[in-house]
């Protein structure tokens, strides 16, 4: 196998890790702040063995830490959610990042967007209406507001990744490591511990968390732009199926219609971007 295939296949296999979250946290009986601590304190020691095996120093910068905070807002606030609305309007609704880094451009750095930028904003929020919507009529529109949240914190985690004073695997695992030591003692308020659910809660954090960003973070390095676009796009949609299968949760008509129109947008819009750099460019 070519060291681009090994590196395509690390992608996927990392979107495939990634979308079991939702069907993990479904089935952990606990409080999401418990679930988040127990899977961050598991994912952040996963990495630090990597760390260690590969001699990756760690990073301390302001780009770091801000990129830290930002994992720590994404993981609480996506444990959040999953339990308070179904975890398709969850996922897709965290998936939305990208249309805050066109906001966040604008407004901190000053940078106009392009027509496609206003365009895709304008469909991903027609597809984010749709959901809440629906969580106004299902009763769950507080976990799409977290959930949106949830993809404010992701679209930080994207932006303070970049520079050459970022390293993503340091801002990973301080922000896990972190969460988990914040998030943890609430495991002692829990009562149930039996083997289905310390299985689904490492799980949580050794594949989910931990195995995933180690895959992706060896994959990206080979795997062209437009390829790790499209694998990553996959998490939006396994993850809800995943739960159809085997936690018998359905999601509603207008939910499927707002998740094709927002994965369908993200997903174009990643694709025009990676084609538009320049041969060579690095992935972000």
């Amino acid at each position: 196998m070519t060291v681009r295939n090994r590196s395509v296949l690390c992608v996927f296999l990392a979107s495939m890790c990634f979308s079991t979250g939702g069907l993990f946290i479904k089935l952990v009986p606990w409080s999401p702040l418990a679930i988040n601590g127990a899977r961050n304190l598991i994912g952040a020691a996963v990495i630090g063995i990597y760390l260690l095996a590969t001699r990756h120093r760690l990073v301390f910068s302001r780009r770091v830490f801000i990129g830290a905070l930002s994992m720590i807002g994404v993981t609480t606030l996506f444990a959040l959610a999953n339990k308070m609305t179904t975890a398709a309007n969850t996922i897709v609704l965290q998936f939305t990042a990208p249309v805050f880094v066109i906001l966040f451009m604008a407004v901190i750095y000053r940078q106009k967007p392009g027509r496609l930028d206003v365009v895709i904003c304008f469909l991903v929020l027609l597809g984010v209406v749709l959901f809440f919507v629906d969580g106004i009529r299902a009763g769950n529109l507080a976990g799409n507001i977290i959930a949106v949240l949830s993809g404010i914190c992701y679209a930080g985690v994207f932006m303070m990744n970049t520079g050459k004073d970022a390293d993503a695997i340091s801002s990973c695992f301080l922000g896990q490591l972190a969460a988990g030591i914040i998030f943890t003692p609430l495991c002692f308020g829990e009562t149930d511990f039996s083997l289905p659910v310390m299985a689904a809660v490492t799980a949580l954090g050794a594949v989910q968390v931990g195995g995933a960003y180690i895959l992706f973070s060896i994959g990206i390095k080979n795997t062209p732009a437009v390829t790790a676009s499209l694998l990553t796009g996959l998490e939006p949609i396994m993850n809800p199926l995943l739960v159809a299968a085997f936690y018998g949760e359905r999601v509603s008509t207008l939910s499927i219609i707002g998740s094709v129109i927002v994965v369908c947008s993200i997903l174009t819009y990643n694709v025009c971007l990676t084609k538009r750099k320049p041969a060579g460019a690095e992935p972000t």
